[in-house]
């Protein structure tokens, strides 16, 4: 067997209409998306979380105004009631701070964060998934995931000096794309494996959601040991590896030591070149951290390369650290005095600027950026140029002042890893011994969630939008410090959706009809995970997406809020459907059980087929209006509703 095979055997998963029924150990949340999810437990009646949970607050700690602060008590509260674990604002992003305290071998772990499969740098089965999904696993119900292709990464050789997991990753970028990952889990093996750290793995990992994939895996080897050792877990270490004789869907070589230091180009993560191809070009900001690249080992090498030289008078450089106990670790062996005395700034444990909070480039300005996405706007200036980097390509060019070859510094810098870290107690809250007692406190900005509709036999809307190829969650509601202090309030974000793609929208928001679409290009939804991408323009009367293609998550996100995600059959009729075509689908529940759905353009006199490939269950969602009422409707017939207050 490989080793997600093994993984589906340890845990009993089975596959039942075309999907792995999945009941994961753990789920993680944040303050970004954990809101909603407890509104939702909340609206479903639920008393006590069934897996093991925790909830981070790590995305927007700027707290600028009430809203955040409200944010974090609400969590603070829905954690102790519902028995979850509870990680304070300053403990660190949330990827990384699972990886050190709570990533098991053979695990599964579903998060309400794209970035998720950070963790099966242990060998974990570790899941991006929307808000809903992750509410329904906290009542008990598994976790439908569609069963993926598994390609084997074979890895040969050992990375050169001054490469590493993020030009790994990178490299694989270049090779497959944004889009190539789609319903593929990468599974790495092969004799270059062993070469790799936890931390190099982790990045690989974390950055695999950048294909598309579903998640990524390591083996459970002597690297998985060692790291776990470090953070005084190895107890909880085995080995798990794939058989020699594994078989895969598909093999893909790669010879780790061929890989060159890489960059990835604005405005998307696989724009790959070698830096050796575009150095020269002057920077004024860098950016060191994000959960990509927030590691010890990342922090050292900056400091290392920083030692006893100064950045270069035109650039400001940061740096965020992945955790507090990163942050001591680093402090301890004085790579904070190496950084400091170099003119780094040091910013929270915390997402920060990698989705915009904070930290903005100037107009028109080049930033290297540590990070994973490189959207354009995404830094919260449209007109910036971000380029992506590995750790070593960020600080060498920050002494040069342009991007540079990291060759060009000389001698690698010589890091020792630490044999343990330093243990910080009280790190979680637990939650309360007896809930009923646990009073959750709502602040104002903090307002009832959209429910989705049961779809209609006849549904006739026009398209409001048609837009092109890669549509990110950034592009249909984007991210940043003002945003995400409105995750809370779907209400209070309509005037931001869609408003990166077409400034007007928000002036015809009053003027939409009751449902409306939109039409799109191939891997719409791509990005994060965040469900708020679909519930806010689902809630002003978006009933349907036309795509060539969908991102997983997204497209889950819009089943489990009743919208309609259509796949257009001939990709050419991409191209006679314009705004403003008012569009016609008849016998909707019946075109549904055939997977087939004719849409009649009215405005143009003519028809063309789409497709809406569903599980039995995605059908059902769908005629009931998602995955919310689904459940509501469970717990009623079960009579286990409780009034709520906030939905």
């Amino acid at each position: 067997m490989n080793l997600f095979q093994k993984i589906l055997n340890r845990q009993g998963i089975q596959i039942q209409d075309g999907a792995l029924i999945v009941h994961p150990d753990q789920v993680l949340t944040h303050d970004a998306t954990g809101t909603l999810i407890f509104l939702q437990l909340e609206a479903i009646g639920l008393k006590r979380v069934k897996p093991f949970c925790v909830v981070y607050i790590d995305h927007n700690l700027l707290q600028v105004g009430f809203r955040n602060a409200d944010d974090h008590l609400y969590l603070r509260g829905a954690a102790r009631k519902f028995g979850a674990l509870f990680s304070k604002a300053g403990n660190g992003i949330c990827h990384q701070v699972h990886l050190e305290n709570f990533a098991k071998p053979g695990m599964v772990l579903l998060g309400s964060d794209s970035h998720t499969p950070m963790s099966g740098a242990l060998g974990m089965l570790a899941i991006g998934a929307g808000g809903l999904d992750i509410a329904a696993t906290m009542v008990g119900e598994p976790f439908h995931l569609p069963t993926p292709t598994i390609t084997c990464v074979r890895l040969q050789g050992r990375l050169p000096a001054w490469s590493s997991g993020k030009d790994v990753i990178l490299h694989l970028l270049g090779i497959v794309g944004v889009r190539g990952g789609r319903g593929r889990i990468f599974e790495f093996s092969g004799p270059g494996v062993e070469a790799l750290s936890v931390f190099d793995r982790a990045t690989v990992c974390n950055m695999s959601t950048e294909t598309g994939a579903t998640t990524a895996l390591f083996p459970s080897d002597e690297q998985a040991r060692s790291y776990l050792r470090s953070f005084g877990r190895e107890k909880e270490w085995f080995e798990l590896t794939a058989d020699r004789d594994a078989q895969y869907d598909e093999t893909l070589d790669v010879d780790l030591s061929a890989i060159e230091p890489l960059i990835a180009l604005p405005h998307s993560p696989d724009h790959v070149r070698k830096v050796s191809e575009v150095e020269g070009l002057p920077v004024s900001q860098i950016g060191i951290g994000s959960c990509t690249n927030s590691s010890y080992r990342d922090l050292m090498v900056a400091a290392e390369i920083f030692k006893d030289r100064s950045v270069h008078p035109d650039v400001s450089v940061v740096i965020s650290p992945g955790s507090r106990r990163t942050l001591a670790q680093f402090s301890s062996d004085g790579g904070l005095d190496h950084l400091n005395k170099a003119g780094v700034r040091v910013l929270e444990n915390a997402c920060g600027p990698c989705n915009g909070i904070g930290q903005s480039p100037k107009s028109n300005g080049v930033s290297l950026r540590t990070y994973n996405r490189n959207f354009k706007g995404r830094s919260g200036t449209n007109d910036a140029q971000i380029y992506l980097v590995s750790t070593e390509t960020a600080a060498v060019s920050a002494l040069f002042g342009q991007i540079t070859d990291p060759r060009k510094f000389g001698r690698y810098p010589e890091i020792s890893l630490p044999d343990s870290f330093v243990h910080i107690p009280n790190m979680f809250l637990g939650s309360a011994g007896d809930a009923e007692t646990v009073e959750i406190v709502r602040g104002p900005n903090i307002q009832p969630i959209p429910l989705g509709e049961p779809l209609p036999e006849r549904l006739e809307f026009p398209v409001e939008l048609k837009l092109g190829d890669n549509v990110t969650t950034d592009d249909i509601l984007p991210g940043g410090a003002e945003m995400l202090s409105l995750r809370s309030n779907i209400p209070a974000s309509i005037p931001y959706v869609f408003n990166r793609v077409d400034p007007d929208f928000a002036g015809r928001v009053d003027s939409l009809p009751q449902y409306w679409a939109v039409v799109a290009g191939e891997n719409y939804g791509q990005g994060s995970a965040r469900e708020h991408a679909v519930m806010a323009p689902m809630s002003i009367g978006m009933k349907v997406v036309i795509a060539k293609s969908f991102a997983r998550i997204y497209r889950q996100n819009m089943i489990n809020n009743g919208v309609v995600p259509l796949v257009f059959k001939n990709t050419a009729d991409y191209g006679s459907v314009q705004k403003r075509d008012l569009l016609l689908i008849d016998r909707l529940a019946e075109q549904l059980q055939k997977g087939r759905i004719v849409v009649e353009n009215r405005s143009r006199g003519n028809t063309f087929e789409t497709i809406l490939d569903l599980t039995s269950r995605e059908r059902d969602l769908l005629l009931e209006g998602g995955l919310l009422a689904s459940l509501r409707k469970k717990t009623s017939e079960m009579g286990a509703v409780r009034s709520c207050q906030g939905v």
